[in-house]
């Protein structure tokens, strides 16, 4: 009999030593809760784990949580490249580098006269990590330029996919997918459950619960399922503190939030045919609430709380004095990549983002608006 998909996911985390866990770029707290448990479980294993994502704004929201050691924004140093040189008939004596501003040289001396061609290679060695586990993305595109930047090892080593989405490419050797699930930390709590022993200690399963309560609107969406809040009082059980989840993420917010907050709901407009609700935000709310545009994911959460009906949520503002910047946010199963299609952008889950050349703000807006009421329609 085969293996079940647990069962092949605790043979490939045995057989690694250097496992890398990559998220979404910006990816929700529902991604870096299933990482940050995952993280944890790993390390009690003995493991060398490494988490990366691109985008360091979603971590604010999550500070409370315990964090990992092991965090970074960027893929580099992942393959060993081999110089190798025959030296049968004509041995190395000496070898001597030279690092210059842009380059790098490696000085050879043969024992005799000069070294033929032949009998020099260039070669790829192994990668440094020995898996992959992917969480919470719908395909390697997602993951932004950590896979744009380094493409191969996705091919040469195996890579364990750990999600919920619809839209998943199962592009994994390993694909571990439950669309009935609330979230991936749902999912990767499923997961140890069905492991011997008393998998699941304190610290992961307060992010567990946080993913999970940040992908349900704290148990208010569809989403939330009776699974979901079984396998949430089971990890209320094992220590998660479910009052200071909601606590940091719902109640506590900063001065600065709450300003911005305010200035963009007096501009907010909603369609209430479409579900459409969006806002232009200027530089001056930026000033004169001293936030910055790192505050908006927190925003738009908001914005979605408090209209339950919405559909697409969108904010656009000036990135830069060439650029304006689009997020978008949607409740509509696969909204944000037909969005990120026809803009020409990237998405993440249900986030798209996307930039537009500067001009007049609340004029590109509604041309967008436009274009998002009748994806809707």
């Amino acid at each position: 009999m085969g293996l079940d998909q647990t069962q092949q996911f605790e043979k490939v985390i045995s057989e690694s030593g250097e496992i890398l866990l990559l998220l979404p770029q910006n990816p929700s707290g529902d991604a870096i809760g299933a990482a940050w448990a995952l993280y944890f479980f790993l390390k009690k294993k003995g493991k060398n784990a490494v988490i990366v994502f691109e985008g360091k704004d979603s971590l604010k929201k999550f500070e409370f949580l315990p964090r990992p050691e092991k965090i970074l924004h960027e893929l580099s140093g992942t393959q060993d490249f081999v110089l190798s040189f025959n030296t049968k008939f004509n041995k190395i004596i000496d070898i001597k580098t030279e690092r210059l501003e842009e380059e790098l040289r490696v000085y050879i001396t043969p024992e005799k006269g000069s070294i033929d061609p032949r009998d020099f290679s260039f070669i790829p060695s192994r990668f440094k990590y020995d898996a992959l586990v992917v969480l919470g993305s719908p395909d390697r595109e997602s993951l932004g330029k950590v896979f744009e930047e380094s493409p191969d090892i996705f091919y040469e080593v195996p890579v364990i996919n750990i999600d919920h989405h619809s839209s998943n490419d199962r592009f994994g050797q390993l694909n571990i997918l439950d669309i009935a699930a609330s979230s991936t930390a749902e999912v990767l709590a499923d997961i140890f459950s069905k492991m011997e022993g008393d998998i699941i200690d304190e610290a992961m399963a307060q992010c567990l619960l946080a993913g999970i309560i940040d992908a349900t609107n704290s148990f208010q969406n569809k989403n939330t399922t009776p699974k979901a809040l079984q396998m949430s009082a089971a990890l209320m059980a094992k220590g998660a503190d479910q009052q200071k989840i909601i606590r940091y993420l719902y109640k506590t917010q900063p001065l600065a939030i709450l300003k911005l907050w305010g200035r963009i709901m007096a501009r907010l407009r909603w369609d209430e045919g479409s579900g459409l609700v969006w806002a232009p935000v200027l530089l001056e709310d930026f000033v004169q609430s001293r936030s910055n545009p790192s505050d908006i994911p927190m925003i738009l959460d908001k914005i979605m709380e408090n209209y339950s009906n919405g559909k697409i949520f969108m904010v656009i503002y000036n990135e830069s004095p060439a650029n304006m910047k689009v997020i978008v946010r949607s409740s509509v199963p696969e909204a944000a990549k037909k969005i990120a299609l026809i803009f020409d952008g990237k998405f993440s889950g249900d986030v798209c983002e996307f930039s537009l050349a500067s001009g007049d703000m609340q004029q590109a807006g509604e041309s967008v608006a436009k274009k998002l009421k009748e994806l809707l329609a």
